[in-house]
């Protein structure tokens, strides 16, 4: 139960603007916990969602502080024009460290519908953890 916790609060806090990465953690309770690798992968998922979440919810809020001529310059704009052109779908690349916080921030600036956002997160974040444990036992 522990390791839940933890693969849970890992996953939370990298998907945040916070620096830090779950995948290390997976492949160790991988390799001593074989047998329950379905939760650990539920938990991550979720987690790591959740923690996209918080990084849209913030983007949200953080609309109300900044024009949105000074989102769209500079090293933003990359990810502006991706969410502009292709929507919630862009969310699928949420799991791409460091782009994927920006997205998922932008994502609540620019109030890309709110549902389709995040199951567009969680089935990038469910595909990335499930690539990782096929890696660690294929390797």
């Amino acid at each position: 139960m522990a390791e839940l916790w933890l693969m849970f609060s890992a996953a939370f806090l990298a998907a945040t603007l916070l620096p830090g990465g779950s995948e290390l953690l997976l492949i160790g309770m991988l390799n001593q916990h074989e047998a329950s690798w379905e939760a650990l992968v539920a938990m991550a998922t979720i987690g790591n969602t959740l923690g996209s979440m918080t990084s849209y919810y913030l983007g949200y809020l953080g609309r109300f502080a900044l024009a949105p001529e000074d989102m769209s310059k500079g090293k933003y704009k990359q990810s502006m024009n991706l969410l502009q052109r292709y929507g919630y779908w862009a969310l699928l690349l949420a799991w791409i460290p460091i782009i994927g916080d920006v997205l998922c921030l932008f994502a609540g600036w620019m109030r890309v519908v709110f549902f389709p956002s995040v199951i567009m997160i969680f089935i990038g974040k469910l595909a990335r953890y499930l690539a990782i444990v096929i890696l660690v036992w294929y390797w």
